[in-house]
């Protein structure tokens, strides 16, 4: 499972990168979650995402412009395994 959390790195941004880490840390290392931080402007205008944090679980964008808590975040990886 390919995790992306889009942001030129604020600190909302970065928040929502340490949320994603610690929901991943949940789960079993044999579920092969992958965290990429991504900072790429023209990316984000591709994936549709205009307000930043942005997340995107496996090319879904699942939030734009605003900080998961590691609940939210570990929800919404569950729905896709």
């Amino acid at each position: 499972m390919k995790v992306e959390v889009l942001g030129p790195g604020c600190k909302r941004c970065d928040q929502l990168y340490d949320n994603t880490k610690a929901a991943a840390e949940a789960f079993d290392p044999s579920a092969g979650i992958e965290i990429i931080k991504v900072s790429d402007v023209n990316y984000f205008a591709k994936m549709g995402v205009f307000m930043t944090p942005g997340l995107v679980i496996d090319g879904e964008v699942i939030a734009t412009g605003k900080v998961l808590t590691a609940d939210e975040i570990k929800s919404e990886i569950q729905a896709k395994l």
